[in-house]
């Protein structure tokens, strides 16, 4: 089997972190700085350098473990751990090539064009599979407990992986964004009430998913649940919300906090297997930490609907939360193909 050292992982993490904070100030200055109208700027400077840096990364991880000249064989052999940051390098380099060149032709994007630009899907879409690398990398190790060091590895990588996301889908993720809908009677199918439904659902699926797969490969370390939720709320307050009151992340910090305290008080009391007691985390953790920020939305600038729609809301919430647990803890890979023997092969041959 496939290892890596320490140094290794710790590299790729550190070159993870240089590319995925050149798409964070990037983000941020789009959202400071609408007028921006060239593409020669510092963000982007450091985000093709940490692209640059990633790349060089990964021909040193896998100029030990492929032959001088290596073959489709030799690369498909690879563990996940190499071959996913492999593809996502590959988007990165088509997405950059592009970019430079659509920005030339169609000019900057503005608004909600920065969220569907076919350039900035595929830098994204790589930028996740390349942060991934130092998670996978460690899921090679053997045994099921997270040493402190490797625990914060695998923290911050899954941050890293899952940060793109809440960035790129501003648009229907809740975090970012201080509005709860406007009250209208009726609410109407296409409208910014809906919208904003909609990114309680999407954004459940972004925070739970980490800790769900973390949590499927080793036992989960005592706080990292709820920094999984908090940074990103502060992340993306601190990118979008400049000047704005800081109760939305600390609301969902705090919530997220007492959920998993909650949690592991009640763990040892009521005995479940681990199936169970994952779904009944999908059903509960949710609409707690939802419900939450809903009542203290409402404390601090009314959230404007009624009874239906935050009922409704919580409900669908719990539903996504389980539906996350069921196709996150349940999808496993094709079992490996067994080598057929000689008398076998002379016989499918005939």
């Amino acid at each position: 089997m496939v290892s890596f050292s320490a140094r290794e992982r710790w590299i790729m993490l550190v070159a993870s972190a240089w590319l995925v904070t050149g798409l964070q100030l990037d983000a941020y200055a789009h959202a400071t700085t609408p007028e921006l109208e060239t593409f020669w700027t510092p963000w982007h400077a450091v985000l093709y350098s940490g692209i640059a840096v990633s790349g060089l990364t990964l021909v040193w991880l896998l100029r030990s473990r492929l032959p001088t000249i290596p073959t489709y064989r030799t690369v498909l052999a690879l563990p996940n751990a190499l071959r996913v940051p492999m593809l996502g390098m590959a988007f990165l380099l088509v997405g950059g090539g592009i970019d430079t060149l659509w920005h030339n032709i169609f000019g900057i994007e503005q608004g909600l064009e920065i969220f569907v630009s076919p350039s900035h899907e595929f830098i994204i879409l790589g930028m996740v599979l390349v942060a991934a690398g130092p998670a996978l990398m460690t899921a090679v190790q053997p045994g099921d407990r997270l040493s402190i060091a490797d625990g914060a590895l695998v923290t911050v990588s899954a941050l890293l992986t899952v940060l793109p996301l809440h960035i790129y889908s501003l648009h229907a993720n809740i975090l970012g964004t201080i509005f709860f809908g406007e009250g209208d009677d009726p609410v109407r199918i296409y409208s910014t009430d809906a919208q904003m439904m909609h990114g309680f659902l999407f954004t459940t699926v972004l925070l739970f998913l980490p800790i769900i797969l973390i949590g499927r490969r080793w036992r989960l370390p005592i706080g990292v649940p709820a920094v999984l939720v908090a940074l990103p709320a502060f992340a993306m307050h601190l990118m979008f919300l400049e000047g704005e009151p800081w109760w939305m992340p600390v609301t969902v910090a705090l919530a997220a906090l007492g959920t998993e305290l909650l949690a592991r008080v009640v763990a040892p009391i009521v005995p479940l297997p681990a199936s169970g007691a994952w779904v009944l985390l999908g059903l509960v953790a949710p609409p707690l930490v939802w419900g939450s920020l809903l009542l203290v939305a409402d404390i601090e600038i009314g959230v404007g609907w009624n009874v239906h729609i935050v009922s409704g809301l919580l409900t669908y919430t719990a539903l996504t939360g389980i539906g996350t647990v069921l196709v996150a803890r349940n999808v496993r890979p094709p079992a490996p193909v067994a080598p057929l023997s000689a008398s076998a092969e002379a016989v499918s041959a005939q």
